[in-house]
């Protein structure tokens, strides 16, 4: 991506449904996976949104459904920012979008996730997730286009 698309209020941009592509890299082994699929941002009751995600995940030639569910709650640093949570409420890192560009943390266990969110335009927007610790050491890259 050459430039970066300043996103003023992050959760009416990601309000709706978009087409995800992911590649999984597994640096170590040198495999490497794909998932296909979509995901919906949907109104949350107390504000916020819904992130559910549904697809297929091909690994080492073997097709598996895929899901996950994630909450995007307003951000205290305004309307270009969210508090992206697990399903179950725990945090998962900070989202500011008001650049078009974000850098998150998230240590889990003794992993240590590193993502980058980068916007495009209205449409396209990507993250890169880099993932190393004791037995991971993945990069993981998706896509999003937005459906309508």
């Amino acid at each position: 991506m050459d430039g970066f698309w300043p996103v003023p209020d992050v959760l009416a941009f990601l309000a709706g449904n978009w087409r995800v592509e992911r590649s999984v890299r597994d640096l170590s082994g040198g495999e490497e996976g794909r998932f296909t699929g979509a995901t919906g941002f949907g109104p949350l009751d107390g504000g916020g949104l819904l992130h559910e995600e549904a697809g297929t995940f091909v690994w080492q030639s073997v097709a598996r459904p895929a899901t996950r569910t994630l909450r995007y709650l307003p951000g205290s640093g305004g309307a270009g920012t969210a508090d992206v949570r697990f399903a179950d409420g725990r945090p998962f890192h900070a989202l500011d979008l008001s650049t078009g560009r974000y850098v998150a943390d998230h240590p889990c266990a003794a992993d240590f996730y590193r993502g980058e969110f980068t916007v495009r335009d209205r449409d396209h927007w990507r993250t890169v997730w880099r993932v190393g610790g004791p037995a991971k050491d993945l990069v993981l890259t998706t896509d999003y286009v937005r459906v309508g």
